[in-house]
């Protein structure tokens, strides 16, 4: 096989996956960080979240097999993302900081967010190495549109690190790992899944990860980010992130 049709879908799967940084990016423009600019960028986290996991994910889910099959597949992600959240101790999590009460939360958050951003990214890497197989033009319509929607997702991540640990750099790091999820799922595609690749199985895959995504956030991001109730900029922050994904997936 030419190693040119090969490598020029893993670079835009890479290229994709490191528009997270871009996100994570944020924190270096605050200088002091308040606990408003939080909860807002997790009411935002929750509306990208959200709004990729019904309308992105599940819904070309359910066309592809099935409404019942899509729907297992997410509950099952739910139940799965559940049983790891239950047998996995907070107290590790915690440890990273050396902080109390709310800034342990929302570490534990932000590690969260990384964990079901990663999920999520490794199947778009994985979507993008294979349209760009078959179809170079295609490929890099997708990687464009995916490294779009990256932008938020690795503010997503940034933001509740960064105010848990005061550290800029730990913010950065966490988003890149998530965002490297893109290029080992086309590593993976290209290594061992394309002998047996069937449409099918990235559908329920999808379809697992949109119940993993919707868990983490009514389970972490929105009691985290709606804890002070008179404050509407965790509602504000959902709106406009819901807006931002609306748009970006309209464009491309």
């Amino acid at each position: 096989m030419d190693n040119t049709k090969i490598w020029i879908p893993l670079l835009l799967a890479s290229l994709a996956g490191l528009f997270t940084l871009i996100g994570s990016l944020i924190p270096f423009l605050i200088r002091d960080l308040k606990k408003s600019y939080l909860e807002f960028s997790l009411g935002l986290s929750a509306g990208v979240m959200i709004y990729i996991s019904f309308v992105d994910i599940l819904t070309p889910a359910i066309k592809s097999i099935g409404f019942l099959n899509a729907n297992l597949a997410f509950f099952g992600g739910i139940i799965l993302i559940m049983a790891i959240d239950f047998l996995i101790p907070h107290e590790y999590i915690e440890e990273h900081i050396k902080r109390t009460g709310y800034e342990k939360r929302t570490m534990r958050a932000g590690i969260f967010i990384a964990i079901g951003l990663a999920i999520h990214n490794f199947p778009e890497g994985l979507a993008v190495f294979m349209s760009s197989m078959a179809n170079i033009k295609l490929g890099i319509s997708l990687a464009v549109a995916i490294a779009l929607h990256n932008i938020p997702e690795g503010m997503a991540v940034a933001m509740p690190i960064f105010y848990a640990t005061g550290s800029r750099k730990k913010a950065c790091w966490y988003s890149f790992l998530s965002g490297m999820a893109e290029p080992i799922g086309a590593i993976t595609g290209w290594l061992i899944l394309m002998p047996f690749f069937r449409p099918a199985a990235l559908y329920y895959w999808l379809a697992a990860v949109a119940g993993i995504m919707i868990f983490i956030c009514f389970d972490e991001l929105l009691p985290l980010s709606c804890e002070s109730k008179k404050s509407h900029l965790a509602i504000v922050g959902i709106m406009i992130g819901m807006l931002i994904s609306s748009v970006s997936l309209h464009l491309f």
